[in-house]
């Protein structure tokens, strides 16, 4: 497009300072823009304030991974499945095979594998092979402390 920086250009901004460079790498990230900027300015109403603002943002931005969001996101995507959910509070109580953990969910084979697969693959959980029975634990601590801390939001949002 016209007008637009490529990748690594710098342009000025509204305020008078620059912006920060372009980077594709960062599909997540987005640059707090002249249009941005501005929009802030009419809302917040004091130019020196907004500038500050703007300049917060925009090192905020500049931080954002994409593929560390994505990661953390297909953590969360994992524990949102009420099944998943159901394994994992399962697994506190400890090593688990899969046909245990059917038969306390009264699910398929099928189904249990693949919510099994799913919370693997996000680093949930662990699998340890004993001859031909494969057992299932939780991977660390902190899946446990988001649980604990899911359940606290919870209860919070109850009151």
């Amino acid at each position: 497009m016209p007008g637009l920086p490529g990748k690594g250009e710098v342009q000025s901004d509204f305020f008078g300072g620059m912006r920060l460079p372009l980077n594709s790498d960062k599909k997540c990230s987005r640059e707090v823009t002249d249009e941005s900027a501005k929009r802030l300015f009419l809302l917040i109403g004091d130019k020196k304030r907004a500038r500050e603002r703007v300049e917060r943002l925009r090192s905020a931005v500049s931080a954002l991974d994409e593929q560390t969001i994505r990661g953390e996101a297909e953590v969360f995507r994992a524990m949102a499945d009420p099944c998943r959910l159901a394994i994992l509070k399962l697994l506190l109580e400890g090593e688990l095979c899969v046909c245990e953990i059917m038969a306390a969910l009264n699910r398929p084979q099928s189904s249990t594998s693949h919510h099994l697969s799913v919370l693997k693959e996000a680093g949930l959980i662990k699998e340890r092979k004993d001859g031909k029975w494969s057992l299932y634990r939780l991977s660390e601590g902190a899946v446990i402390e988001m649980m604990n801390l899911a359940e606290l939001l919870q209860q919070e949002t109850a009151l």
